[in-house]
């Protein structure tokens, strides 16, 4: 082989590449599709019908085989099915399709049931947590407030305590001499001293609550800053916010975008794949000739034929175009086949 016909030979393989290649890209894309769409399926009908488990991953995997083998059948041969059967496949396949997707909204509703169950719980918490604060937050303030009395107190009884008096006193010049009642110095002593007590045990327990008041505002902090939670559900609150409706709404409207486009696209794909591989079969054309999808016929080997009489072929077709001789040969073809 030269370098001219090895080059050629090259064009030739990369134009077959090429033209299988948008085929097979899309019969993977529906294998995956489909596959995804299976597996949700089945696991999400598994956990609705929890008592009979394996049972029905059975019964629904084999189902979603069959949906798929359904659509290539009635794609294929719509024409040549009876219309009795090419009915209830097609119903079959919209039947199946509901199940497929009902199997889905069972699994993703029950995803989004448990994050929303923790999330519940959570935000629980929070709101207990929340009333504590209050309560301790109370208590801090009321504490407060206490000691401020208490202070106020205590340096009210310190002036008291410094105050003077005057007493008569011959040997004073004036006859008058400043002094402390002895009686008013011992009671104010005495209540400072229980002042000052009251204030140590007010201030322990306002240390107490503060302390208290601390380890909840943490636990309340950890609980918002749970990332798993928030970043799960972020965007649906974000959405419940601007929009004004209840997450649960939001999911059910997103649940059925989602099986409403995911298992017929699925259905689709798989229809466009034999579509796609039919495309790169040659097509007989009326005289027997294989026409090429770039436009080029092919004369394919010619077949003996079984039937004795089918071999003795009138002189002048024998003699005339190829083209006939061909046709000729295909209308006895489909004597044979009717007979």
């Amino acid at each position: 082989m030269d370098s001219r016909g090895f080059l050629s030979y090259i064009d030739k393989m990369y134009d077959k590449i090429k033209k299988v290649t948008l085929p097979i890209i899309i019969a993977l894309s529906a294998l995956s599709v489909s596959g995804s769409a299976a597996f949700y399926s089945v696991y999400g009908l598994s956990k609705l019908f929890a008592g009979a488990q394996l049972q029905v991953i059975v019964m629904a995997g084999s189902l979603e085989v069959s949906k798929l083998v359904i659509a290539s059948l009635l794609y294929q041969y719509w024409d040549k099915l009876n219309k009795i059967l090419r009915t209830y496949l097609t119903v079959a396949a919209f039947v199946l399709v509901l199940i497929t997707s009902m199997g889905i909204y069972g699994f993703l509703s029950a995803a989004y049931q448990e994050t929303y169950s923790a999330y519940t719980v959570s935000e629980k918490r929070i709101e207990f947590l929340e009333q504590k604060e209050a309560f301790f937050s109370e208590d801090v303030s009321r504490y407060d407030q206490e000691l401020e009395r208490i202070s106020t107190t205590i340096n009210e009884l310190s002036k008291a305590r410094a105050t003077q008096i005057q007493v008569r006193d011959t040997t004073s010049a004036t006859g008058l001499r400043n002094t402390v009642s002895t009686a008013e110095l011992r009671l104010a002593q005495e209540r400072i001293a229980s002042e000052e007590a009251n204030r140590r045990e007010v201030q322990a327990k306002r240390t107490t609550a503060a302390d208290s008041l601390q380890s909840i505002q943490i636990q309340i902090l950890d609980l918002e800053s749970n990332s798993e939670i928030a970043a799960e559900l972020g965007p649906l609150k974000y959405i419940s916010e601007v929009t004004g409706w209840e997450m649960s709404r939001i999911v059910n409207i997103l649940l059925l975008v989602i099986i409403f486009v995911f298992d017929p696209l699925a259905i689709s794909l798989v229809i466009a794949a034999n579509f796609a591989f039919a495309q790169l079969r040659p097509k007989e054309t009326l005289y027997g000739e294989l026409e090429h999808e770039d436009g080029t016929l092919e004369v394919p080997k010619e077949k003996e034929l079984p039937y004795e009489e089918e071999e003795e072929v009138d002189d002048a077709v024998k003699k005339s175009n190829p083209r006939l001789k061909r046709l000729g040969k295909k209308f006895k073809s489909l004597l044979r086949k009717n007979r």
